[in-house]
């Protein structure tokens, strides 16, 4: 245990004694380089020294090294700018002398297609220069601001002498002075100007060579073929030449070139119509008017009107809208609806004038028709006047058109209305007599029935209602019961004027002082009426049973209480039961023949001299045969069976001379006017299909008075 224990203490001994000796070597090394830290901080003192001093003298140099750098940027950015003003100004310069090129070149081509071409080339360098112009623009201020800021730092920081930086500050001065004029001349005064102008007649020549094709066809139909102005190539010329107008503010130039020259363009188409009729427009110069000229100056209205909307304006409009469509005003304002409208304005305004002079002129009967024409064609082209005039521009064109057809509306009411109120109260019609003084058919009545065959037609049947239901229902108005259906309104507007000639014809029958002659003219007038209006429109609108109840129906009547009047008298004068009870019957015999021959007589010579059975549906031959069956059978049996008796005073006639008699004065006398002569007619065999009139010979024995 003991040797384990000293061993130990040993090595522990040893390994201080290394320490120790470490420490010593540490210790010495410490004290050595403390000697040679103060050496140097000493040399780094001296360093220090230097390089203060050094900084001292390297001070002025370095600020001048700054102030060069910073000249040098400056200088370079004013330089960029100054190159690229340069180009500008030779780009400039060599687009000048390229349109002057063209513009050489398109004076002297002849050929219309090449010439467009070349056009479309001097636009485009227009454009070009526009923008090359537009360019320095640009390009002049960052040169003259950074060229200003040059100027500034050297005066600020000295960097030159006083006479550069002088010299340099009026070149700043003369370079501003010469880019603003500069730039205003080559805007306003320059070839850009001139360009411009030349652009102008250019615009102006190409307008008015787009002209119109317009024509009415036989009938007066207009073509419905589409009519474009211009070709693809002259609409591209036409477009690029106004938006190069408006882009060079030439905007109000370019519209009033247009808008005068369109103008002229489709008034010059609507002129070689000739429609000299437009003329006259107050309605007072439209009442000194002929009827046959006014009735063909509608006419030409229609067609000329019709022809203006469907063709001339709406090319007007397209050609408008190719050529103006993409140009903007105020940068939303789309210009060319108002450039179209204005246009189309002056010549609508020509056309609406005449208009409301004929339907402001006075209401005769016979302009009805026309009247009627009018608005069905304004109604037919509504919606196409609406689709061409659209828009806020067109508002004031849409509202002339709808008060052109307000005024219509009203005056065709207002005519027919008056129409029936003069039938009511027409009793004088025919001169200083009231009624036909052979009783014939009045000329007012067979006028007024023409008109209302006329009236129910197809042609006007439907414009009539159509009036009819909107007059109505503006009366009404909006709030109201819904007016009647059309044709119900239309068929109560006719039958009132139906029954107004009824009214008329009863009154003219009260004039008559001679009692057969008022039922002839009954007859007559009853009978023409229902004739002429069978299988027509008008029948059919008022209907099959009306027209018989009311005028055949009276016209046999009448038939039946002529014949009572006129023969049927003079058959009562036949009757032998006066004889069978009389004593002295020889002389009651020939009393009776010689009052029958006497009546006899004095009724042949009034239908030979006043009377008139006209010829409508062989109502003649009808009343003939009747009249024919009713005497001549009684004449004939009482002829011959006092024969004897009546031999032996004198002769009278045969029977057969009789019938001749008859006869001849339905044949004849029923064309003999008021002077004897004879009137001839020809008779249409198309009417002996007609419905006879049959009278009853057994209803003329009663009392022939009335």
């Amino acid at each position: 245990m003991e040797l384990i224990t000293t061993n130990e203490d040993d090595s522990k001994i040893i390994n201080l004694q290394v320490a120790c000796s470490h420490l010593k070597s540490l210790l010495k090394t410490s004290v050595h380089m403390e000697a040679n830290y103060e050496t140097i901080d000493e040399n780094l003192y001296e360093i220090q020294e230097n390089l203060n001093m050094a900084s001292r003298r390297v001070a002025p140099l370095q600020s001048l090294s700054i102030a060069t750098k910073a000249l040098d940027t400056r200088i370079n950015r004013a330089i960029s700018p100054a190159l690229s003003l340069l180009d500008c100004f030779k780009l400039f310069e060599s687009l000048q002398s390229k349109l002057l090129k063209i513009a050489s070149r398109l004076l002297n081509e002849k050929r219309s297609i090449k010439r467009l071409k070349k056009l479309i080339k001097y636009v485009d360098c227009v454009d070009k220069v526009k923008e090359s112009i537009n360019l320095i623009g640009e390009e002049s201020e960052p040169a003259i601001q950074k060229l200003q800021e040059v100027v500034e730092f050297l005066s600020r920081t000295k960097a030159t002498d006083y006479y550069r930086t002088q010299r340099l500050r009026e070149t700043l001065v003369t370079l501003r002075a010469v880019y603003e004029a500069e730039l205003d001349s080559m805007r306003f005064d320059g070839l850009l100007d001139e360009a411009l102008l030349n652009l102008q007649d250019e615009y102006e020549g190409l307008l008015k060579k787009l002209r119109h094709q317009v024509n009415v066809g036989e009938g007066g139909d207009t073509d419905e073929s589409e009519m474009v102005l211009g070709s693809d190539l002259e609409i591209e010329v036409l477009k690029r030449i106004s938006e190069t107008l408006a882009a060079n503010d030439c905007l109000d130039i370019c519209i009033d070139i247009f808008v005068k020259v369109r103008y002229r363009r489709a008034a010059k188409a609507l002129m070689r119509l000739n429609p000299d009729y437009l003329k006259t427009y107050t309605p007072e110069e439209i009442d000194e008017m002929e009827w046959e000229n006014l009735e063909t100056a509608i006419s030409f209205w229609i067609q000329h009107f019709e022809l203006a909307v469907k063709k001339v304006f709406v090319s007007e409009k397209n050609l408008s809208k190719q050529v103006l469509g993409n140009i903007m005003e105020e940068g939303t304002l789309i210009i060319w609806p108002e450039c179209f409208i204005k246009t189309a304005d002056k010549i609508m305004a020509v056309f609406f004038r005449f208009g409301e002079g004929i339907a402001r002129s006075n209401k005769e009967p016979q302009k009805l028709f026309k009247l009627l024409d009018m608005f069905d064609s304004l109604e037919k082209l509504k919606p196409k006047f609406s689709e061409i005039f659209d828009g806020e521009s067109g508002a004031d064109i849409c509202s002339r058109f709808r008060e052109l057809e307000k005024l219509l509306v009203h005056s065709s009411s207002r005519v027919f209305w008056e129409f029936g109120l003069q039938i009511e109260g027409n009793i004088n019609q025919d001169g200083l007599s009231p009624s036909p003084q052979n009783g014939s058919v009045p000329k007012l009545v067979r006028y007024a029935i023409n008109y209302l065959k006329n009236l129910s037609t197809d042609s006007y049947s439907s414009p009539m209602a159509q009036v009819l239901t909107t007059e109505q229902l503006w009366k009404s108005g909006i709030l109201s019961n819904p007016p009647k259906n059309d044709q119900d309104l239309l068929k109560e507007a006719i039958s009132n004027v139906m029954e107004a000639i009824e009214r008329n014809i009863e009154s003219k029958k009260t004039w008559y002082k001679d009692k057969v002659l008022a039922q002839i003219f009954g007859m007559n007038t009853y009978w023409y009426i229902y004739m002429r209006t069978r299988n027509t429109d008008l029948a059919k609108l008022l209907g099959d049973p009306y027209m018989k109840k009311r005028y055949r129906h009276v016209a046999e009547e009448s038939a039946y209480l002529y014949q009572k009047l006129a023969w049927g008298s003079l058959v009562k004068l036949l009757d032998k039961e006066e004889i069978k009870r009389g004593n002295n019957k020889e002389g009651i015999v020939r009393g009776k023949m010689e009052a029958f021959m006497f009546g006899f007589d004095e009724m042949c010579q009034r239908h030979m001299s006043n009377y008139k059975i006209v010829s409508e549906a062989d109502l003649r031959e009808q009343m003939k045969d009747s009249t024919v069956k009713l005497v001549v059978p009684v004449y004939t049996e009482f002829f011959n069976t006092y024969l004897s008796v009546l031999m032996q005073v004198k002769s009278y006639p045969s029977p057969e001379s009789i019938e001749g008699l008859l006869r001849q004065i339905f044949e004849d006398g029923g064309d003999i006017g008021v002077d004897g002569k004879p009137n001839l007619v020809r008779r249409d065999s198309g009417d002996r299909t007609s419905r006879r009139i049959f009278v009853d010979r057994s209803r003329l024995s009663k009392d022939s008075t009335i």
